[in-house]
């Protein structure tokens, strides 16, 4: 056989895979996709996300200064939250941010990398951060800069509250429906996002911990397609209390 007609084999089992891959997007898009629904904005809205910060105590998250997570066994956070820094590990790759200008260090193999690696691996860490801390807790980002609230009735009668996402992170635009219990805690929320073409997938918020400090946190978020799980949680008050004796930020403090 040819090189030629070898080639041309390969090239048409990529294209059947390609088909088939699209027929399956199709499917699944058709089975699962669900239009946004039609959202009112009022003051009832605000009041029921109000209620569901109280049932996660959001005063106790505000009081909460050290943080640390595990996001899906693969990105490795530790948050200094009073200055706004992150340290973000992946891999053989451990960055350092000031979050607020989205700028720091970056080491592959305990060896700092510089210029256009740097940047590169930088906004990396920068994209990391965005989409895993907002798993870690975007209940607290219901009254962010830029988001409006809303009430979506659902078919038991319910209000469920939506949350968009006009400004801030990397996909600004995003919007997301929680569904509450009776007291207000997220049991999930459907998602309407750009980076996610099937709209109101829906994930559970559940396995919820309690932080030292009272803050409560979800760690396992569970859909039809995947599972997203948080491990590896603390949260403190203090540097000491968080067993730290030294900053662990100097690198890149101001």
């Amino acid at each position: 056989m040819s090189t030629q007609s070898r080639s041309f084999k390969w090239l048409k089992r990529i294209g059947i895979l390609f088909a088939l891959l699209f027929g399956l997007l199709m499917i699944l898009y058709f089975i699962y996709n669900e239009p946004k629904p039609t959202a009112v904005a009022s003051a009832d809205a605000d009041a029921l996300a109000q209620k569901m910060l109280k049932a996660v105590n959001s005063e106790a998250w505000d009081s909460t200064t050290y943080l640390q997570w595990t996001f899906k066994g693969v990105h490795s956070y530790l948050w200094d939250k009073e200055r706004n820094y992150a340290q973000i590990t992946w891999g053989e790759y451990k960055a350092q941010l000031r979050l607020d200008d989205v700028d720091g260090k970056v080491w592959k193999n305990d060896v700092e990398l510089t210029g256009d690696e740097a940047k590169k691996e930088i906004q990396k860490a920068w994209g990391y951060w965005c989409n895993d801390s907002f798993w870690f807790n975007a209940v607290v980002k219901a009254f962010d800069k830029g988001t409006s609230r809303s009430i979506v009735k659902q078919d038991d009668g319910s209000d469920a509250l939506m949350v968009s996402y006009e400004s801030g992170g990397v996909t600004p635009g995003d919007s997301y429906l929680w569904i509450l219990d009776e007291n207000g805690l997220p049991k999930s929320w459907k998602m309407w996002v750009s980076i996610i073409p099937v709209g109101g997938m829906e994930f559970t918020w559940e396995d919820w911990k309690t932080l030292e400090t009272g803050a409560k946190i979800s760690t396992l978020h569970k859909s039809s397609a995947l599972d997203l799980d948080i491990s590896n949680i603390k949260g403190t008050a203090s540097l000491s209390a968080f067993g730290l004796n030294e900053d662990p930020f100097s690198a890149i403090k101001k």
